[in-house]
Parts: structure tokens; sequence; C-alpha cells
């Protein structure tokens, strides 16, 4: 196993990331995950793609224009040259060619670079030549809260804006797939509101109520699912215990769904802003998994998010029978 260093100052001490470093170490035991990489032409997207591949976490394809690609491998002081460069004009046409090369087989992840998320999520979604399944599509942060014991799966805070229960289905079971993927043994699933009580001026609460009967009756499989509950008895069992709620998800929870993209978005950044956690990110239920990545990442939760993507592509590849190479 290659452990990440700190990219704290001296001055601090050094971060420990072993919930990310263990998942960076599964996915070296993996062949190597084939993505295209959308238009990566600015230092921090190209760095992450260097980073990924010298850890033997990917084999990437490099999608854009070809002389920005370049002048950027030049600025960090790397070389391209062992690296296969699709070329494309702009970003627009990046996205879509990066798109392009999964449907014919020669890729099976995608790797956001330097263009807007709309961009490249336009190409996945578009309604021919995109990546649409069954499945609605949703984000995940994978996030690494310092003393918290376990990695923290929430969702969706970057995609559906305010989903309805139909598509909360669906958040739910991408979460748990990719809670599996990651080895998690077991998924324990809280689906969260302000209260911990089914309140009928609380449509969150409603909808808590009614997910949780679904996987009941297996329409949401492969975890224990439980809620309403509030933030706090979802993961402090103390909490749990005062509340003298009776569940095997509370205080233990590892998946955290939302009620939207508002109450998403600031949690997981009230938890890197106020907690120093750090956040990989994801997006499912697209024919493969894509890895978006920030300019602000550190370097291990970018490496963090390639090793999700690998994990991901490795449990559909047993899924669908096909063999590793």
């Amino acid at each position: 196993m290659t452990v990440v260093p700190s990219t704290q100052s001296s001055s601090q001490p050094a971060r420990q990331h072993a919930k990310y470093n263990r998942l960076v170490a599964i996915a070296q035991s993996l062949p190597k995950l084939k993505v295209a990489v959308a238009h990566p032409c600015d230092a921090a997207s190209l760095s992450a793609v260097f980073e990924a591949a010298e850890l033997g976490l990917i084999d990437p394809i490099l999608v854009g224009p070809q002389t920005k690609i370049t002048a950027a491998a030049q600025a960090l002081g790397r070389p391209v040259a062992t690296m296969r460069i699709v070329d494309a004009p702009h970003s627009a046409a990046a996205a879509e060619k990066a798109v392009d090369l999964v449907r014919a087989g020669e890729a099976d992840a995608l790797m956001k670079g330097s263009l807007h998320t709309d961009e490249l999520m336009g190409a996945v979604v578009r309604r021919e030549g995109g990546l649409r399944t069954a499945r609605r599509i949703s984000h995940c942060f994978v996030m690494d809260v310092p003393q918290h014991e376990t990695a923290l799966i929430i969702t969706d805070a970057a995609v559906n804006i305010a989903p309805t229960l139909e598509d909360k289905i669906h958040i739910v079971q991408n979460a748990i797939d990719l809670a599996r993927a990651m080895r998690v043994d077991p998924v324990r699933v809280a689906i969260l509101s302000a209260m911990e009580t089914v309140n009928p001026k609380v449509p969150s609460t409603i909808e808590a109520a009614a997910l949780c009967k679904m996987a009941d009756r297996g329409q949401i499989t492969g975890a224990i699912v439980d809620g309403p509950l509030a933030l706090d008895n979802a993961i402090d069992l103390g909490a749990a215990k005062i509340k003298k709620i009776q569940s095997p998800v509370a205080g233990q929870a590892n998946v955290l769904v939302v009620p939207d993209l508002e109450a998403g978005n600031m949690l997981a950044k009230s938890l890197t802003f106020l907690a120093d956690a750090d956040a990989a990110g994801i997006v499912l239920g697209a024919r493969v998994p894509i890895i978006l990545t920030s300019r602000a990442d550190s370097t291990i939760t970018r490496l963090a998010s390639c090793a999700v993507a690998s994990l991901v592509a490795d449990a559909q590849r047993k899924q669908l029978g096909v063999p590793e190479v």
C-alpha cells in the first residue's frame, strides 16, 4: 500500500487518512480503471490524473485540446507522451467525446477535468448518445471526518435539487450500492430530517417513513434503512440513547440521505470547513461511475475519488459477470 503524505504544514500535526488510504489500497489490488478525462487543461485537474496513474489506480485517456493539455503538462514538468490524447476543440466537445469513448467500450469511467460540471453532466444525460440507465443519476460524497470512526456517505448534495419520493428511491439505492462496493458491512442508512418522529407537517418525515417501508418490502435492498432520524441521533449513540430510539441504525449510520440538495450541500460544507473533513465525490446511476474533483481538493481526496470509482466499476463488472483483465 502506498500512503499519500499529508499536505498540512509542518507546524500542524499530520492528518491521518486511514479511511481514504484503505480505499486506495483496495483499488490498487484491482485492474487499472480505464478513465476518459474530459478537458484536463489546467494544473489542478491534470496533476490529479498523474497522481492517480502513478499509484496504479487509473489508465487515463485525456480528452480535449491537445495543445492545451500538452502545455499544462509541461507547466507541471510532467510528460504526457505515454498517455493517450483524444483531441477535441473545446470543453463541450471534450465532454461528448469522453462519453463516446465509454459508449464504445474504450473507457470504464469518466473524470471531470477543467470544465464546468454542467457541461460534463449535460453530455452524460443527453437523450441521444448519453449514458442514462433506468436509475436516477445522483451524487455521493464519501467523507473522511476526523474523530469519526467510519467514512460517511452523504447523498444527494450536488445533483438532485428537490428530489421526489420516487427520485429518493434511486438516490438511496445508488448510495447503498456504493457502500457495498466500498466493502461496508453492514450498510446502515439514515433518512435524515429535522426530527426523529413522523410529522404530517414535515414532508421529509413522511418520505422517510415511506422509504423505510419500501426497504422492508424489498423495493430497496442491501442495507438496513431507518428514518426519519435527526443528524445527532443518526451518528451519535449517546444522542440516540437520550432520545430512547430503538434502532439498528441510530447512532451507527454510515449513509446519510438528506431531504434535498440545500440541506446536503450545507451538511457537507459544514463538515469540510468546520470539522476539517475531506470530501471525495462520485456520481452514480449512469452506465459508468463519474469522478468529480474540485480544484480545491487535496491530493488524498482526489485519489480517494478515483479509488471509489474503481471499486464501483469492479462491483459492476462482477454483477455483469465480466472477467477481470
